[in-house]
């Protein structure tokens, strides 16, 4: 497939739970663990798709480190909105789908070089969840 599934940087949020190791992952929250509700811009393009939106960072959670074509179980849990972007910052489609038969659309989407990137948000409440790249 080669695409490559990319989490919110870690540097972004190391100073919101004023400790050392808070993280950010692609991984669900633990009953009762601490999390911080923010709006993040998830796309600070100069189109009309600029953007921002909200977003959970967990204290405990490790950075996602991920391979190529892997996507993280909780994202394969949910259902996602994909949006497709061009190079220049402007959307080429979008679709809904369960996460489990995201593999396949991340490909149906790429089989069309006008799209450079994908966001994927979590479609129910409309968290940002990641960004997925051509690998």
């Amino acid at each position: 497939m080669n695409f490559q599934i990319a989490p919110l940087p870690l540097k972004e949020f190391l100073p919101l739970f004023g400790l050392s190791d808070a993280r950010v992952s692609l991984e669900d929250a633990e009953i009762g663990e601490r999390v911080i509700l923010l709006n993040y811009m998830h796309q600070p393009a100069e189109s009309p798709y600029r953007a921002t939106g909200p977003i959970f960072v967990r204290e405990k959670a490790a950075e996602a480190k991920l391979h190529r074509d892997e996507i993280p179980a909780a994202v394969q849990r949910r259902t996602i909105s994909v949006r497709g972007y061009d190079a220049e910052d402007m959307m080429k489609g979008a679709r809904v789908v369960e996460g489990r038969d995201l593999a396949e659309v991340i490909g149906e989407f790429f089989a069309d070089n006008h799209v450079a990137y994908l966001h994927l948000h979590n479609a129910g409440a409309g968290c940002y969840s990641c960004r997925v790249d051509r690998a």
